[in-house]
């Protein structure tokens, strides 16, 4: 299962990753936001990153306009490990070495073709495992 979850900047994004989740026929479970409304990205990456780190969710996926605050956020939460891609290479290199399990995106900018590339990458790439599997370890680790 995959955990989505964006603020008002993403919501027309995450729409068209939804649809392409729909698409794969993967499951997924959306926190929202569900409209256009001004709201608070924090509350999104909490729940996504909850979810993920308890388990209930594989990998998530957070967008807002920049990524960059669902990235803050989520990687406030014990266990995870979220990925702000802009581009393939990353998206394929942080799942192969980071084990990243959450991506986070940004609307304003990258756009939609890319992203839907830059999603299906993260959620299509394993772990590598072995030396990288120990520097993860590392990373765990340093969590307060």
């Amino acid at each position: 299962m995959i955990a989505l979850g964006c603020d008002h900047g993403g919501y027309n994004l995450l729409g068209e990753i939804r649809a392409m989740l729909d698409g794969k026929g993967l499951e997924y479970r959306d926190f929202g936001a569900f409209s256009e409304e001004s709201c608070d990205y924090p509350d999104f990456a909490r729940a996504v990153a909850e979810s993920v780190a308890s388990g209930g969710a594989e990998r998530g996926i957070l967008v807002c306009s920049t990524g960059i605050g669902m990235s803050v956020a989520a990687n406030k939460v014990r266990g995870v490990r979220a990925a702000l891609c802009g581009d393939c290479f990353s998206a394929e290199m942080t799942r192969r070495h980071n084990d990243a399990n959450i991506l986070c995106l940004g609307a304003r900018v990258t756009g939609a073709g890319l992203a839907l590339k830059i999603a299906e990458i993260f959620l299509e790439t394993p772990f590598d495992g072995g030396r990288h599997a120990r520097r993860v370890a590392k990373i765990t680790e340093m969590e307060l």
